[in-house]
């Protein structure tokens, strides 16, 4: 193989390597922030041997206001009218929570809960 031929599988591996390593860091990686209200006629109790007793399914909104249903489980039935701030992963969706108060939500998110 003479050196024309090599330039082309070169530039080719190169692609494909960023290609996989953006695919990998937005799997694994890259996560999003979701707010929410929380609002207990929308929590399921659920039948399991596992710690996560309840599963919320409740309109969310990322940074900018853009809604979003999202589901996730807890161990306990949370405090009625409490703000969330959910992290998400693409693969693996709700990885955590945290409670946050009404001035802590970015402004389109409060503008949201205004209206």
């Amino acid at each position: 193989m003479n050196i024309k031929e090599k330039v082309p599988v070169f530039i080719i591996s190169i692609i494909v390597l960023i290609a996989f390593g953006l695919l990998y860091y937005f799997c694994l990686y890259h996560n999003d922030n979701y707010y929410t209200k929380i609002d207990n006629k929308y929590v399921k109790e659920l039948k399991t041997n596992d710690n996560m007793k309840y599963e919320y399914t409740l309109t969310t909104y990322d940074d900018y206001g853009k809604k979003k249903t999202l589901s996730f489980k807890t161990s306990r039935v949370l405090k009625e009218d409490a703000y969330l701030n959910l992290k998400t992963m693409v693969t693996r969706g709700v990885v955590s929570w945290q409670e946050v108060s009404f001035e802590d939500l970015p402004e389109k998110v409060q503008d949201e809960y205004k209206k």
